[in-house]
Formats: C-alpha cells, sequence, structure tokens
C-alpha cells in the first residue's frame, strides 16, 4: 500500500495559496497605479493643445486687428484731405473728384470701424477663454502632482507589501515541489484558488462529479491529484457525523463521470438492436399463432 501523503503538504499548500493570492491582487495594483494617472494626463494634454491653438488664434486675429486699423487710419486721412481740399476748388471737375474721394473713404471708414468693432470684441473673448485655460491647465497640474505622488506613495507601500508576501513564499518554497508550485502559481493567477475540497465525491471548485475511482484515489492522499476539469489541486473532506449526504452515491458518480458520447452512441445503437429484435419476435409470435390456427382446423375436419 502507498504510504499517505504528510498532511502538512496540503496546509502548506494552503497557507501558499493564502500568499499567492494576496500576491496576485497587490501585483494587479501595482500595474493599475500607472492607469490611473493616464487619464489626468490625457485631459491636461488636451487642454494644453487647445491652449496652443487658441493662442495661434489670438496672434492671427491680433495681426487681424492691426492691418484693420491701419486701412481705417488711410481711409480717415483721405477723407479728411478730401474735406479739406473743397475749401480750395475753383472748377467744378475739381468738386466732383474730392467728393467721389470723400464718399468712398467715408464708405470704406465705416465698413471699417464696423469690421473692427466685431474682430476686437471676438479678440476679447478669445482673450478671456485664453485666461481661463491658463488657471485651468494650472489647477489640472497640481491636482496631477498630488496625484502623481500620493499614486507614488500608494505604489511605495504595495512594493513593500509584495516583498514581505514574497518573504513568506521564499519561506514554504523548500517544503513544496517546485513543478507542483509552478503550476500552483497559474493556477492561482487564473481562478485565485489552487486547492479545494472534495465532498462525497464533487470538486468544491468547479462543482463536477468526479468519476468514483479517481475520488477513491483522492481520499487516499497517497499523491497530490488535480481536478481534471478545473486543474485545481484537490483535497479530500470527510462528511461531518449528521450532515446531509447527497442524492447520489459515489458509484452512481462514477457512472455518470466516466459516460461519455461514444458511449451514448453505443447506447442508442443497443436500442435500435433491441428494438429490432422485439420486431423480429413479434414476427415469429404471429408465425405461431398461424399455426396453431392450421392445426386446430385440422384437427376439426378429422374429427368430423
Amino acid at each position: 500500500m502507498e504510504k499517505t501523503l504528510d498532511s502538512k503538504v496540503f496546509d502548506n499548500l494552503e497557507k501558499l495559496q493564502g500568499i499567492l493570492s494576496e500576491k496576485h491582487q497587490v501585483q494587479v495594483k501595482l500595474e493599475e497605479v500607472p492607469k490611473q494617472l493616464s487619464a489626468q494626463e490625457e485631459l491636461l494634454a488636451r487642454q494644453k493643445k487647445e491652449y496652443i491653438e487658441k493662442n495661434t488664434k489670438y496672434e492671427a486675429l491680433k495681426e487681424k486687428i492691426d492691418g484693420i486699423k491701419d486701412e481705417l487710419e488711410e481711409a480717415v486721412k483721405l477723407r479728411e484731405e478730401g474735406e479739406k481740399g473743397m475749401d480750395n476748388i475753383s472748377t467744378h471737375r475739381e468738386y466732383e473728384a474730392l467728393e467721389k474721394q470723400i464718399s468712398e473713404a467715408s464708405a470704406q471708414e465705416a465698413d471699417l470701424r464696423k469690421e473692427l468693432q466685431k474682430e476686437e470684441k471676438n479678440f476679447a473673448e478669445l482673450d478671456e477663454s485664453i485666461k481661463t485655460d491658463e488657471a485651468i491647465i494650472k489647477s489640472s497640474e497640481k491636482s496631477l502632482n498630488e496625484s502623481r505622488a500620493s499614486l507614488d506613495k500608494e505604489a511605495g507601500s504595495l512594493k513593500k507589501e509584495l516583498a514581505s508576501l514574497e518573504k513568506k513564499e521564499a519561506a514554504l518554497a523548500p517544503y513544496i515541489d517546485p513543478e507542483i508550485k509552478y503550476k500552483f502559481e497559474r493556477i492561482i493567477q487564473r481562478n485565485n484558488e489552487g486547492i479545494v475540497n472534495v465532498k462525497n465525491g464533487v470538486c468544491g471548485g468547479c462543482h463536477m462529479i468526479l468519476p468514483a475511482q479517481f475520488a477513491n484515489e483522492v481520499r487516499d492522499e497517497t499523491e497530490i491529484l488535480f481536478c481534471p476539469y478545473c486543474s485545481r489541486i484537490l483535497r479530500w473532506q470527510e462528511t461531518k457525523d449528521g450532515e446531509e449526504e447527497t442524492y447520489f452515491t459515489m458509484e452512481e458518480a462514477g457512472s455518470l463521470a466516466d459516460l461519455d458520447d461514444d458511449d451514448l452512441l453505443d447506447g442508442d445503437e443497443d436500442d435500435e438492436d433491441i428494438s429490432d429484435e422485439n420486431e423480429e419476435g413479434k414476427d415469429d409470435y404471429i408465425d405461431d399463432e398461424d399455426d396453431e390456427e392450421e392445426i386446430e382446423e385440422s384437427e376439426e375436419d378429422s374429427e368430423e
């Protein structure tokens, strides 16, 4: 008979499970730390981009306003020169020429003043928007720096916690087979639970019914066994006195777990064979009845 495993093997695995599970959670948190800043960084980058674009518009609008002012100054100058020239005209032709100059200059002056008023209003609004953006950017930079400092502190704390867990893991490592430990770590990363109890032939992780023979091997605890369905390490748990049993026996559990598609197909074929045999039997029965009727008729004729 094979030697039963020391219960400390499973106890160490359960301790390791707690350490690895906690370690995995800490590692996930550490990976999330940089992501928490990305949203703030993206917002700040977008704000700065919009600020630069507004400044470009600001400079272009400022240049446009300066150009309008120059044109306005030229139009005013032409109008004033025409008005002064009216005092010194000597012919009707000179009068018409000066009147045309004054009229065109006045119309241009009015249009330019109207355009200047509009652009100066846009300029003032843009200037105010830029000042608001500057304040928002300053606030966002402050908030980002505070978040970065807070997350750096949190990351430092998580790294210390991780180092402590790794120290506990290293202390258990000599008592666990390296290959088992490697598989165990991968299972926990996937399921957050690497060792589960088997009760009444059912895996406590995936709740699948285990084959009876396999469940007995788990009960014997002669070696570390993995669930064939969820890959977790299995540890037998005895049913306590007075505890309600499940609705199936171990033998039934094994037959259910061992039944595969081929078995089901074979079962259908057996049903068909039985059905054919029944049909043949029915035909034979009918033939026998016919024979009996013929014999009875023959005996009656003989008596007559």
